[in-house]
């Protein structure tokens, strides 16, 4: 029979795990034990890291520019930042994580297509930092015109067909994020900034990956982590029974630690956070129906998706939604909680509102009372 954990003593240890709880550390240490921070919406990234590090958000511009960390695509195939010691293990394990492509066959790359793509990237990314519009330009020269056919839909308009590999071309380890050009971004090579980088070998990498995500977030499920990871749910459990694991119950469900983790302990004390957008404790922790109980399910939650909400966090459970909107040196933090706040909670609030307002450098002025913006498109 499996041990039994409480869902109490595993929200106090992933707090703890993902610096929410007090402790303190260093930017990359900071992406590194949370799996990648969701850098989509850069702004909200930098308050999520800077959440856990004690700092603001110029200290972690200052290791994105420094290269301590990477931003590229990570999980899911979306924009992260990602410790640059750790890359090899992730474009080891991403890239052998099944694609399922949604596209159309007449829309979609075939293999060699795709690796086509990856190679005519990597050398044009050698040596260079390119926009969007210059990196299509050297991809069609290598490989020919159908590779900036606009074919694949995005926003108002199109994209060239080569667009699509673009998460695949970051996860083979040929390109991540260089440096803005005004408002436009650019891409480079991961090797330019990394002498002697080279993927893992994918099977150490797997294991290495599972094994991170299971101490951040565990325990969990094959499917908690398939959904994750957007891979599989076959896959993630072939890759569960590969691995050193030990099986507990939680909430009447069988999950998995590492086998050589501890059993989380009960513990309480009175915590309010406040998590940004698409903040990796909301979107990596299962199960949702206890991270997100009664009406949290339907506020911070987007047909299902956590992380579309910022989400004011209460003892471990979502219990609001805030929005912030900054003019001139303020930032009007306006907060809704789904219950009255204890004495203890409200105090804990209002040195949340200060410390946002120290991450951003501006001055913070708070609102309790309803949100009405909608979820991040």
């Amino acid at each position: 029979m499996s041990e039994r954990v409480c869902w109490s003593a595993v929200q106090a240890r992933r707090l703890d795990r993902h610096f929410l709880s007090g402790r303190t550390t260093g930017p990359a240490e900071v992406t590194g034990a949370i799996c990648g921070a969701h850098a989509q919406v850069r702004t909200a990234a930098e308050v999520s890291v800077a959440l856990r590090t004690g700092g603001t958000a110029a200290d972690v511009r200052r290791a994105v520019d420094e290269n301590t960390l990477i931003r590229t695509f990570g999980p899911r195939g979306t924009v992260h930042l990602l410790p640059a010691r750790d890359l090899p293990l992730w474009t080891g394990a991403l890239s052998a994580v099944p694609n399922r492509s949604t596209l159309p066959p007449a829309v979609r790359l075939t293999g060699e297509q795709t690796d086509r793509i990856v190679d005519a990237v990597a050398d044009a990314l050698a040596d260079a930092e390119l926009t969007a519009d210059e990196l299509t330009e050297a991809i069609v020269a290598r490989v020919g015109r159908w590779a900036g056919d606009l074919v694949m839909p995005a926003f108002q308009g199109f994209w060239p067909r080569w667009r699509q590999a673009l998460a695949t071309v970051a996860h083979r380890g040929a390109l991540c994020f260089g440096r803005d050009r005004g408002r436009q971004v650019t891409y480079t090579s991961p090797h330019r900034w990394l002498p002697g980088f080279r993927p893992e070998e994918s099977e150490a990498a797997l294991t290495g990956l599972l094994t991170r995500y299971l101490h951040a977030y565990g325990p969990a499920t094959p499917q908690q982590f398939a959904r994750w990871l957007a891979a599989p749910p076959g896959w993630a459990s072939a890759l569960f029974a590969r691995a050193d694991l030990r099986p507990v119950e939680l909430d009447g469900e069988r999950t998995w630690l590492n086998a050589g983790d501890t059993l989380p302990r009960a513990r309480k004390t009175p915590l309010v956070r406040l998590l940004p957008l698409f903040d990796a404790h909301v979107v990596g922790s299962f199960p949702r129906e206890l991270l997100f109980p009664g009406v949290a399910a339907q506020r911070c939650l987007a047909r299902g998706q956590a992380g579309n909400f910022p989400v004011l966090l209460v003892d471990g459970v979502a219990g609001g939604v805030w929005h912030q909107r900054r003019s001139g040196r303020t930032v009007a933090v306006t907060v809704e909680p789904f219950t009255t706040l204890s004495a203890a909670h409200r105090r804990e609030l209002d040195a949340q509102v200060s410390r946002l307002g120290e991450i951003l450098g501006l001055a913070p002025r708070l609102t309790v009372g309803p949100v009405t913006v909608g979820a991040h498109a």
